[in-house]
């Protein structure tokens, strides 16, 4: 699987941006799919994920309830609406695909998209 991550950029604090990642290749339905994030001078840690089939999601308690992440199997496509955005926000956006479902562990994801940007200023 080929992924494709675009939709980042420059927001103001309390704004949103929706995050696109576009998969080739094998399957897509047969992947669950989740967002990572990589901060400046951070490890990069997990956002929220989706299971095959759109089913299940879960999310980390710090975008809990900011962010909400969907798949569109049709179009080979998740999403990740990022809303109230804070400047702890601001990160490289990864999305990856796994063979595990609901896996909040990085290890666990096969296929990685190269990042997109997202800044948010105070």
């Amino acid at each position: 699987v080929q992924l494709q991550a675009s939709g980042g950029g420059l927001v103001q604090a309390g704004g949103s941006l929706r995050l696109t990642c576009a998969a080739s290749g094998r399957t897509f339905s047969n992947y669950a799919m989740g967002w990572f994030r990589q901060a400046p001078g951070k490890e990069r840690e997990f956002v929220a994920t989706i299971s095959w089939g759109g089913g299940t999601t879960y999310y980390a308690d710090s975008v809990k309830g900011r962010f909400a992440i969907s798949r569109d199997d049709a179009k080979n496509t998740v999403y990740l609406q990022l809303n109230s955005l804070k400047p702890e926000d601001t990160a490289v956006y990864y999305c990856a695909a796994s063979i595990r479902s609901s896996s909040r562990i990085e290890a666990t994801y096969v296929y990685w998209g190269q990042g997109t940007l997202v800044t948010v200023s105070s």
